[in-house]
């Protein structure tokens, strides 16, 4: 009987985490692009107030420009262009 026991608790955790895995890898049916979209055209920032949704989409758009900038930069000095 405790044999089985285990068995039984081994099983349920494996379908546990087999679930999560499942549940963290899904990606609600977007593409990367659409999530790329809803991301910086403000999806998640209170419509009702323009002044929040345009900040945002402004910040976001400032924040890629640096990472890009950030990038050319870094492979500039690698390669010795800066």
């Amino acid at each position: 009987m405790p044999e089985q026991d285990k068995n039984r608790d081994r099983e349920t955790e494996s379908e546990r985490i087999l679930d999560r895995v499942k549940h963290e890898s899904a990606s609600g049916g977007l593409s990367a692009v659409e999530r790329a979209r809803g991301h910086f055209g403000a999806a998640d920032a209170d419509a009702a107030d323009p002044i929040e949704v345009w900040g945002t989409r402004i910040g976001r758009l400032l924040g890629l420009l640096v990472v890009i900038a950030m990038f050319i930069w870094f492979l500039g000095s690698i390669f010795g262009v800066f």
